[in-house]
């Protein structure tokens, strides 16, 4: 079972999260510490064992949880924030699971993505969620090169200190004037939204910005029909 943990507030968590993993046989954390605390904010206890599951021990971790499900025993899988398997561990094992006919299910709950997407003023109707925008400058050029006749919204989570230069980039490949919006620590305390032409949204990060960060760009335009 995925199951979907707060991006923010505690007080957003489903009931049913605390229910699973208070049943759980073996609970699967992209972070063990802070699946404790969150066990704590939501005043139960993780009965069954604990067990890491992050990018270093995915693919060594899932046969040994496949072989858990095979026994019959409740697995529920969490990661940091949001939905397990979207930009965070968790597609081996789903994959791992469904070519074992296993069944899986979720706990649905927030999601940034979602989230960004609604807050951002941009159109919702079509969209495309693109991940994290590659490292290096020139990968990060030629994967925004290829989005840029995008008709649909797109939305990108970028790490803090790489805001600014992945905005930088988005204006030279879409455009100085493409519609964005810079959604900054979702759901907490110092939630920030900032809209705008994607230059001048590079322009206000470039001194760095804090948080967790989702970038929502619009699509591309279409193209205006020639003189015939």
């Amino acid at each position: 079972m995925l199951a979907a943990t707060p991006i923010g507030r505690v007080a957003d968590a489903p009931q049913r999260l605390a229910e699973e993993l208070a049943a759980a046989d073996v609970v699967a954390a992209e972070d063990t510490r802070r699946l404790r605390r969150l066990a704590a904010d939501l005043g139960i206890q993780v009965g069954g064992r604990v067990v890491s599951y992050f990018e270093g021990n995915e693919s060594a971790r899932t046969p040994q949880l496949l072989e858990a499900l095979e026994a019959g025993e409740r697995v529920v899988l969490v990661t940091d924030a949001g939905m397990p398997s979207v930009s965070d561990p968790g597609y081996r094992l789903v994959a791992a699971a469904v070519a074992a006919d296993i069944h899986v299910t979720a706990v649905p709950g927030p999601s940034a993505v979602l989230t960004a997407l609604a807050v951002s003023g941009l159109p919702v109707d079509r969209f495309c969620f693109e991940g994290f925008l590659p490292r290096k400058g020139g990968e990060r050029s030629r994967r925004l090169a290829e989005l840029a006749d995008e008709p649909r919204t797109m939305v990108f989570f970028e790490a803090p200190h790489r805001t600014g230069a992945a905005l930088s980039a988005m204006a030279g490949a879409f455009g100085d004037d493409r519609p964005a919006a810079v959604c900054r620590e979702l759901t907490k305390t110092y939630e920030e939204v900032r809209r705008g032409p994607v230059a001048e949204l590079a322009r206000w990060a470039a001194d760095g910005v804090r948080g967790e960060v989702t970038i929502v760009v619009a699509g591309a335009m279409p193209a205006a029909p020639g003189d015939a």
